[in-house]
Order: C-alpha cells, then sequence, then structure tokens
C-alpha cells in the first residue's frame, strides 16, 4: 500500500496516543477515518486535529465503544459502515489497550480480566467483528497493537505484569498465526504487529479511567503518569509515522524506538536470563526502558 488516500481506517483507541496521531496522519493523507473510544471529549479533540490538516471532503467520525465487549464492536461496525456509506474498510489498527492485574497473586481478578480483556480481548474481537469489512476490500491491512512486553514479559525482577504482559503475548502469537491463516484465505489482507517500547502516550492516566477510577483523587499516580508521557524518548506522533511507513513498506513486524530494538535483540541473545536482575540492568546499560531502574 502506497497511498493511503481515499481509503477508510478504523482505529481502536483513537482518542489519545498512538491512535490519536494515527488518525490526524491518516487524515492529512485524504484516508477518511473512524475512530472509537470510551472517552467522547479525548475523541473530539482528536476529530478537530484530524480534519485541521486533512484536504476538503475527508471524513473522521467517533464513536464511543468497550472494545472487550462484542456487541459493542458491532454497534460500533455497523456505525462505521452506515455512516461512511460503504461496505468495506482498507484498515483496522486494534490498538486499544490499558493497565493493570500486574499480579494474579496480589491483585484482584475483575482488574486482571479488564486489563486482558482490553488488551487481548478488544484484538481478537476487533478482527473478528470487521474481518468481513476488511475481506470486502481490493486490498487491506489489520495492525494489531503488542508491546515490547510481548517481547519481554516484565517490568523487572521486582513487579509482577501478567495481566498486560499475558495479553501483549497473546496479541504477538495471534498475529504472526494470522499472517499465515490469511495468506491461505485472504491474500489480500495483510496483518502486521507493532512493538512499541516507551511510547509517550496517556495509557497510565487512561488507565485509571478504564478501571473505573478518577485520576484526579490520584494526583501523585497522575504525576508519574505525565513524567511517563512527557518524558519518553519516543513520542505517540513519532510512533505513528513509524508505523504507516511500515505498513507502506509491507512489513508485519513493526519495532518502535531504539528500546525496543535493544530489548528484541537482548532477549534473543539471552533467553533463560530475560528474567534476572542483571538483565534488566545490562538493558537499561543499553539504553532500553530507562525508567524501570528510576525508583531503585
Amino acid at each position: 500500500m502506497n497511498d493511503f488516500a481515499n481509503g477508510l481506517a478504523v482505529i481502536t483507541g483513537g482518542g489519545d496516543g498512538m491512535g490519536r496521531d494515527l488518525a490526524v496522519q491518516l487524515a492529512a493523507e485524504g484516508c477518511h477515518v473512524a475512530i472509537c473510544d470510551i472517552n467522547g471529549d479525548n475523541m473530539a479533540v482528536t476529530r478537530e486535529r484530524a480534519l485541521a490538516g486533512a484536504p476538503d471532503g475527508t471524513r473522521c467520525t467517533t464513536h464511543i465503544c468497550d472494545v472487550a465487549d462484542e456487541a459493542s464492536l458491532e454497534h460500533f461496525r455497523d456505525d462505521v459502515l452506515a455512516q461512511h456509506e460503504t461496505d468495506h474498510i482498507t484498515m483496522l489498527f486494534n490498538n486499544a489497550g490499558i493497565g493493570g492485574g500486574g499480579s494474579i497473586v496480589a491483585d484482584g481478578r475483575d482488574t486482571w480480566e479488564r486489563c486482558f480483556a482490553v488488551c487481548w480481548g478488544g484484538v481478537y474481537l476487533g478482527t473478528r467483528v470487521f474481518l468481513a469489512s476488511l475481506m470486502a476490500a481490493e486490498s487491506a491491512h489489520i495492525v494489531n497493537t503488542s508491546s515490547v512486553n510481548g517481547l519481554w514479559a516484565s517490568l523487572g525482577p521486582d513487579r509482577p505484569h501478567t495481566s498486560y504482559s499475558a495479553a501483549k503475548f497473546a496479541v504477538r502469537g495471534f498475529t504472526e498465526a494470522l499472517i499465515q491463516d490469511l495468506a491461505m484465505h485472504a491474500p489480500h489482507v495483510h496483518a502486521h504487529v507493532v512493538f512499541p517500547g516507551h511510547i509517550g502516550t496517556g495509557i497510565a492516566g487512561n488507565t485509571l479511567a478504564a478501571h473505573g477510577i478518577d485520576p484526579a483523587a490520584l494526583p501523585e499516580v497522575m504525576e508519574r503518569a505525565a513524567a511517563f508521557r512527557n518524558e519518553a524518548p519516543t513520542t505517540s506522533a513519532a510512533a505513528a509515522t513509524v508505523i504507516l511507513d511500515a505498513v507502506r513498506a509491507g512489513e508485519w513486524r513493526i519495532l518502535i524506538g531504539e528500546d525496543a530494538h535493544v530489548l528484541d535483540a537482548m532477549v534473543r541473545d539471552r533467553p533463560t536470563e530475560a528474567y534476572t536482575r542483571e538483565f534488566l540492568v545490562d538493558m537499561v546499560a543499553n539504553g532500553a526502558l530507562q525508567n524501570l531502574l528510576s525508583d531503585d
């Protein structure tokens, strides 16, 4: 795919972060966009920014949707096709994600399963729900957001990270298997998996809202969330550019940020050491995920 103009991209988690910047950059190329999120105010900002830089006639629609709920996704799909007056889409970005449920031992089951349902279920159900609309296009792309935690299931040996990591490994495995499945049954539809490192997004604050917690009630958490976003080595806009360039080039495996490249290489070279403290120290020394030792 060399030209995104006149296509229709569906983006989950389009209210902020990479989802917002994907919408802005795609719209700037004349691609119509349909975004979903659980936060309508955030989506309104995305829509305004997307249309501000888009050619005349480009459309950007917004839709409230919980990607962990299949019926909500089906309603989203039906609205998208109706509002854009089409029977197909050309790109699906299964991008929505939250954190939470770090420990299966110490954390509540509801928190653990909510994180897993959004980060994994949203990708699986999103693909299921939009698959026929993708197959109806002449050429189409599914872009699933995993994480460096789909390469390395940890935030270091002192911090359990089970729900998010399990979900992101599932996204990775699903997408890699999907490549062969689509090649056999729908060769005009292509799958890509994204592994972002530390990207400047609002996932920390958005996670609280997704778990029904008022972010304003936890100012210390929000201060750390702001630091996570503002001090990230890669901006969400830069990440969106990497993703779109890779889709354009036909690359299915998309690493974002130097830390993702460092971590990927280290896990391959030292798999049996990957969950030791020595590995973490070496990883940070090599320039990956610098924030993981900040509290030591």
